[in-house]
């Protein structure tokens, strides 16, 4: 069984900063994939930021420039740095990863239960 664990959600002030981090634990072969995506009221879960295993990153248009993205191999974490954050960043912050428990079983999303990210004016 495999289980995300966010940290670092809370509330900031327009142009303030906030880290999130997400611990992955359980059956696991690889993380192929950890990141973060976010979600607000009424609206669709977008990509804040992700990372492959190999280093590879890719973030959401919308926090290009502002949010980077971090990630331990060893510990199975992954955290993204916030800055320059603005109300429109507020939302329901989820931790992402793609993960098989062996290399003879497919990749499966899994993900946090969302930690709460408010920017106010």
């Amino acid at each position: 069984q495999v289980q995300l664990v966010e940290s670092g959600g809370g509330l900031v002030q327009a142009g303030g900063s906030l880290r999130l981090s997400c611990a992955v634990s359980g059956s696991i072969f690889s993380v192929n994939v950890m990141g973060w995506y976010r979600q607000a009221p009424g609206q669709q879960r977008e990509l804040v930021a992700d990372m492959t295993s190999g280093g590879m990153i890719n973030y959401g248009d919308s926090v290009k420039g502002r949010f980077t993205v971090s990630r331990d191999n060893a510990k199975n974490t992954v955290s993204v740095q916030m800055n320059s954050l603005k109300p429109e960043d507020t939302g329901v912050y989820y931790c992402y990863a793609k993960s098989r428990s062996s290399p003879l079983r497919p990749l499966v999303d899994y993900w946090g239960q969302g930690t709460q990210v408010t920017v106010s004016s």
